[in-house]
């Protein structure tokens, strides 16, 4: 890495969706540095030694500006976000003022206010710059429409943000238990067979502590505000090989029931390009897509009810 762990020690940083599979990890990463940390919750969240809890919603410009003005915080990673891959109706209103209207205002009030980074996560479902925009569910025009906010703020308003588009994130302690690998890792564990698409799609799966170090890089190395980064493996691997990999470490004899739902309609397919993170922040991914589902399987068999 070109930045030092170090450039975070007593600096004051906020994390929204911190309570997220992501954020939590970001967080104990950010409290082991000697960074002061803070997180926004809609409900009321206890705090602790390694978090503070601000009780705001980011769709909501008059909390954000309360909670802002009083932290003044030194960096900003804008995780919050309503992540869902449905395609129905019911997903537009919520994924616009999650991932949308959230991100405008914090953009707004970072612009008056100022801070010294803001990384802001995006997604591979954004369509790529060069590609005719047709976002393929509400979560990605959310998003990529966000990214736009985020280009314009800093060419007109010289707002430090920083993208880091993330691919398909796993790891230990995922809490939606609906997505792919913790859902036929328990249903396995569980002596079941996991009921699944075609298995066909192929995904660039990116564990969750390489995304933490990339995230972390974006925070600190110089001279990249306005810069967008690719998160990922920069390989594809289809679900049906996660799938067989779960299967060998669990129950080889389970066998999984592909094609018992329907493949979701226009799937995207796309890699990370990640030539740009690793000239640029010095990051590419450690962790081995064995290596990671092995410390996941391990997880969740240890923490299972």
């Amino acid at each position: 890495m070109q930045y030092s762990s170090e450039s975070l020690a007593g600096q004051t940083v906020l994390v929204t969706g911190a309570s997220g599979f992501i954020g939590e990890h970001l967080c104990a990463r950010l409290h082991s540095t000697g960074a002061e940390v803070h997180g926004i919750s809609r409900s009321e969240q206890p705090d602790s030694n390694a978090l503070r809890w601000w009780q705001g919603d980011g769709a909501n410009l008059a909390d954000m500006q309360r909670i802002l003005t009083a932290l003044k915080p030194d960096v900003i990673f804008h995780l919050a976000s309503y992540v869902s891959g449905d395609r129905s109706l019911k997903a537009v209103l919520p994924t616009l003022h999650s991932n949308l209207i959230s991100t405008v205002n914090l953009l707004t009030i970072v612009a008056d206010q100022g801070c010294r980074r803001l990384v802001l996560a995006g997604s591979l479902e954004e369509p790529e710059l060069g590609e005719l925009p047709i976002a393929s569910s509400p979560y990605a025009a959310a998003k990529w429409s966000a990214s736009v906010y985020a280009r314009m703020f800093h060419q007109l308003y010289q707002v430090p943000v920083v993208g880091a588009r993330l691919f398909m994130v796993y790891g230990p302690a995922q809490k939606d238990l609906n997505k792919l690998i913790p859902y036929v890792t328990l249903s396995l564990l569980r002596g079941e067979a996991p009921k699944l698409s075609s298995g066909q799609r192929p995904v660039d799966w990116i564990y969750v502590g390489d995304v933490v170090d990339g995230l972390m890089a974006a925070a600190q190395t110089s001279s990249i505000d306005g810069e967008n980064f690719d998160l990922g493996s920069s390989t594809l691997t289809p679900i049906s090989t996660i799938v067989h990999h779960l299967n060998q470490l669990i129950d080889p004899s389970i066998k999984p029931l592909f094609g018992a739902l329907s493949d979701r309609p226009m799937e995207q397919v796309r890699i990370a390009n990640i030539t740009s993170a690793s000239d640029r922040l010095g990051w590419h991914p450690q962790t081995s897509l064995e290596d990671g589902l092995a410390q996941t399987v391990a997880w969740y068999a240890a923490h299972r009810n």
